[in-house]
């Protein structure tokens, strides 16, 4: 008797690791690896040929700007702009203390798969996400994806609108999930000084990156069936 296995999806998992990379501060021990991260993407091959066109002219931009410049450029993006901002959480919650359950949510989703974080990642940062979905099965890393997808495309569209070039890296995720890399209108960033401000007690959730913001828009995280005990690779 013969027995047809369903066809395997096709591997992300460096793919997944080299996205993870690319969303970290690059600063010189990250930049050194560059010539690794362009041989992960193109070895794989998990992505369209035009979207690595765009990864490599990141990569590119990455290693022949200087330090100083990359660095000045990813901080006032990613750590200035709210609409930017890479902890996913932030465009869910807010500062609202809702965060904090679901942050631990996520830890133990983590953690069930073997995961530990080092004491410098939040769980809802997403190279924490990518590096951890990089160590699930290929179906369950696009399902897990495919969860924050409503979030990641906010982002995507708020980099579209700055010009920036890690809109491609954004993009790249979103396909992955199996999503359109499809740009939605995103609210202008508050001024800083509104974005520092002390927030109101229980001030409720933000609604930004929600594709329904009137409704609640809860995130499931697929757990793994089998669980995984590979350790996050920074």
């Amino acid at each position: 008797m013969s027995h047809h296995s369903p066809p395997l999806a096709p591997s992300m998992q460096l793919t997944l690791r080299a996205l993870a990379h690319l969303l970290r501060y690059p600063d010189a021990a990250l930049r050194a690896h560059l010539p690794e991260l362009r041989a992960a993407l193109q070895q794989e091959a998990a992505l369209a040929a035009p979207r690595l066109a765009e990864l490599e002219q990141l990569l590119q931009r990455l290693q022949h700007s200087s330090g100083l410049t990359v660095e000045a450029e990813y901080v006032e993006l990613f750590d200035r702009g709210r609409g930017t901002a890479l902890h996913l959480f932030e465009h869910v919650h807010g500062d609202s203390r809702d965060r904090g359950p679901a942050m631990i949510d996520l830890l133990q989703t983590y953690e069930q798969a073997g995961l530990y974080l080092d004491a410098d990642d939040l769980p809802d940062y997403l190279p924490v996400l990518l590096e951890f979905a990089s160590t699930q099965p290929a179906e369950q890393a696009r399902a897990f994806l495919h969860e924050t997808a409503h979030i990641v495309r906010a982002i995507f569209s708020a980099l579209l609108k700055r010009q920036s070039p890690y809109a491609c890296v954004l993009a790249a995720v979103l396909e992955l999930a199996g999503e359109a890399a499809e740009p939605v209108p995103v609210a202008a960033d508050p001024d800083l000084d509104q974005a520092w401000a002390e927030p109101a007690a229980f001030d409720g959730c933000a609604s930004s990156g929600q594709t329904r913001p009137d409704q609640p828009q809860p995130i499931r995280f697929v757990k793994p069936s089998k669980p995984s005990h590979q350790g996050a690779q920074t």
